[in-house]
């Protein structure tokens, strides 16, 4: 075994480090899961032999079944010779692997991609085409890595023309997509039109000439670009290019990088470190635009071009400097949107529109997860013109945009024909929340409330208020001293602070009628007048929920900054329980496959009998308002009656209550969790009148129910949403305090369209 590396730090960790993160657990960063059951006999012959000949058959009869029968619809190879690992160079097939692996887990991550790194030890093109062409039958598409030119040209452009399926050669085509988007969106803030730019590329290997290839395509004159290799500009007279650098000669007067950079409106860098001086970018036009794109060390350093020319914008292909070119950026969505029209190829036409949609997204107000990701707001301009990665709407955004693109210019074999529906199916495979949640959200849209975001000066909660008006969600009524929230709109780039509606208690003039309807509802509690005008004036859930309940809002939400009991006391202050209901909390936890309902995660220590079946119909009735047909378990150590106890009787009158009731849906208890969710152990008790694994989980008691809410929260892979809390007369919600802006949206829009509450 050879010695472990011991380097220094690169990119904010250390070789070590690096090292220690790829053999921990389990050596690489991939593992084949099965989809289906495999836990008995029966499930492995159908997975296998006999049941595996039904599948075959139909494949053999009509070969486009393998996309309904198999993963191959959803099944990219990631290949490639390691012969030009990313900026290592050629350090041969085996030393590329642990790349291609990452490569496969970015599909994974971004766009629930399924891939496979394959490694060809061989830098004969004629055998790599070969190798791959006959992999056709396993994979919906291949996405080709770290290839040396020009053999990548080669491979590239055999391949697509031997196999029906998406090819794409990622360092090129992808560095061009990225590239291409951040160039419409330096142009936009620049007042260019893109067909009149003059651009200068300097570096003429696979990506540079793919980039040069797709900006013309997309409206930049020929005879205004200028590449340039280590011998100067190509130009026609030149003899010493091959036919990939010939295809973009261009008759020019410059003898050099620094001549040519004279009056140029772009720079295109895909070259080496320090190409690009700071003189040379004096010379350039005016607010220039740099692309220095070179690995890890760009041509120019964005500070040295700041200091000669403030006014350019720069991109770089590092992540800790802005404008980052990030492959990630676009081939995830581009095969996803590919495979989901099993189209037979990657055009430049579905390059385009992915470059395009980039772009455009850029410009949208940024949500709540990149920032949080990032740790900084982004907002468009010379210094956020490309997306960051984490923004989780580039799956729907880019994915359509490319699907439409295959269907339109007729290289799709099946077509998209709801596409706010397929929006809808991406978005759900990577953030089941929204999966589960979007039906409400389109309810939230059709029947807008207004809603009252109690502590309006925590950013957090802001850009929930900010994120429910622009998605069409409702109005929001922002409740905070007026100055601190119009500053906080500012810092977050509003740019019409003065149309949200901001209350503050100091000045508000709904605050005699405030106090006259608390002083109402407290004279005989042992408030005076005066105690009732200092809560109003003073205490923003109270005051929040005076908003409420004389009309002015139609819901609120608060949380942040107080305590659950304690926000709950304040707003018992104001608004009264539903008649005849009893307030608790429910948390949803959601998985990739399931949803589950916690209940009562916040209210009632040691319910009734009469409370638990209470708790059972309103948690059941939350269920189906949210798409589920309830199955409730009521929970216990006891398991009908194994082992007894003395805390058993409550659960089992709740049971026989509902067993008089009727209620309209599935129940059984008193049952332990396993018992409840574990279809080996369901077996166990044939009686159960559980059809399937509960999705409604009853506790005995206020400890079990939050104690189990939170360990699920931390320990699980589950996301959660909630506490949700039912039962109020007024649609009120009150997040944790570790609440961020997603959980508080979703909290404010689950009250909006009165799905809970």
């Amino acid at each position: 075994m050879a010695d472990e590396p011991t380097g220094g730090s690169k990119g904010g960790f250390t070789t070590r480090e690096a090292l220690f993160y790829h053999e921990t657990i389990r050596p690489g960063k991939l593992e084949i899961v099965a989809t289906k059951p495999m836990t008995s006999q029966r499930d492995l012959s159908l997975a296998y032999s006999p049941g595996v000949a039904a599948p075959v058959e139909a494949i053999a009869q009509d070969p486009k079944l393998a996309a309904r029968y198999t993963a191959k619809a959803n099944l990219v190879a990631v290949i490639s010779n390691g012969s030009a690992i990313l900026g290592l160079g050629n350090l041969g097939a085996l030393a590329s692997k642990p790349v291609m692996e990452g490569k496969a887990v970015l599909f994974k991550r971004f766009a629930d991609v399924d891939s496979i790194d394959i490694e060809l030890d061989t830098e004969d093109p004629d055998k790599f085409i070969e190798a791959v062409a006959l992999m056709e039958p396993t994979f919906g598409g291949i996405n080709l890595e770290d290839i040396k030119a020009p053999e990548c040209f080669i491979i590239e452009a055999a391949l697509r023309e031997r196999m029906n399926i998406p090819v794409m050669h990622d360092d090129q085509h992808g560095t061009a997509i990225i590239t291409a988007a951040g160039l419409l969106n330096a142009c936009h803030l620049t007042n260019r039109d893109i067909k009149d730019v003059k651009v200068v590329v300097n570096g003429a290997g696979a990506a540079a000439i793919a980039c040069t290839a797709l900006i013309k395509a997309m409206g930049v004159s020929p005879l205004n670009v200028i590449m340039c290799d280590r011998s100067g500009p190509i130009t026609p007279d030149r003899d010493n290019v091959d036919q990939w650098k010939s295809a973009h000669a261009t008759a020019t007067d410059a003898k050099d990088l620094e001549e040519a950079l004279v009056g140029a409106d772009i720079f295109l860098g895909l070259s080496a470190a320090g190409a690009l001086k700071p003189e040379w970018v004096k010379k350039m036009a005016d607010k220039p635009i740099i692309f220095a794109m070179a690995n890890p060390v760009p041509e120019i350093m964005p500070d040295e071009a700041k200091e000669v020319r403030p006014d350019a914008i720069i991109a770089t292909g590092r992540s800790d400097f802005p404008n980052q070119v990030n492959n990630v950026l676009g081939f995830p969505f581009i095969f996803r949107g590919a495979l989901d029209v099993q189209a037979t190829t990657i055009n430049e036409e579905m390059k385009v529109a992915a470059a395009e949609a980039i772009a455009k997204l850029a410009r949208e107000r940024v949500p709540e997860e990149v920032a949080a990701a990032y740790g900084r707001n982004h907002k468009f301009g010379t210094d956020y013109i490309i997306p960051a990665p984490f923004d989780p709407r580039l799956i729907e955004v880019v994915s359509s945009a490319v699907a439409k693109a295959a269907m339109d210019s007729g290289v799709a074999q099946a077509r998209i024909e709801d596409f706010e529906a397929y929006r809808i199916k991406l978005r759900s495979r990577l953030n089941p929340t929204t999966a589960v949640l979007s039906g409400v959200y389109n309810e939230a849209k059709e029947n807008p409330k207004r809603m009252v975001f109690a502590e309006a000066e925590e950013e957090v909660v802001l850009r929930a208020a900010i994120q429910f008006r622009d998605f069409g969600y409702g109005k929001p009524i922002l409740v905070g001293r007026t100055k601190a929230v119009l500053d906080k709109l500012h810092q977050l780039s509003v740019s019409d602070p003065g149309s949200f509606e901001i209350q503050n208690s100091a000045d508000s003039e709904h605050v005699p009628a405030m106090v006259d309807y608390l002083y109402q509802r407290l004279q005989r509690r042992g408030y005076t007048e005066r105690d009732v005008r200092r809560m109003v004036n003073q205490e923003r859930n109270v005051f929040a929920a005076l908003l409420v309940a004389l009309g002015h809002g139609d819901g609120m939400i608060s949380g942040l900054t107080r305590t659950f009991a304690q926000t709950v006391r304040e707003v018992n202050m104001v608004l009264d329980r539903k008649p005849g209901a009893l307030p608790f909390g429910i948390h949803m936890m959601i998985g990739k496959n399931h949803t589950t309902f916690l209940a009562d995660t916040t209210m009632n220590e040691r319910p009734t009998a009469e409370e638990l079946a209470h708790i059972a119909r309103e948690a059941a009735a939350v269920a189906r308002r949210m798409g589920h047909e309830p199955r409730v378990a009521f929970l216990s150590y006891s398991t009908f009656g194994n082992p007894s106890g003395q805390w058993l009787g409550n659960i089992r009158e709740a049971v026989a209550i509902l067993d008089r009731e009727d209620p309209g849906f599935e129940y059984e208890g008193e049952m332990a969790p396993d018992a409840a969710l574990n279809p080996t152990v369901m077996k166990l008790y044939p009686f159960s009148r559980l059809s399937a694994p509960a999705n409604v989980l009853i506790m005995p008691g206020l400890q079990s129910a939050n104690l189990s809410a939170k360990m699920l929260r931390e320990l699980g892979a589950n996301t959660t949403v909630g506490p949700m809390l039912i039962g109020m007369e007024k649609p009120v919600q009150i997040a944790p305090m570790t609440a961020l802006t997603p959980d508080v949206l979703t909290l404010s829009v689950l009250a909006s369209a009165g799905v809970v509450g």
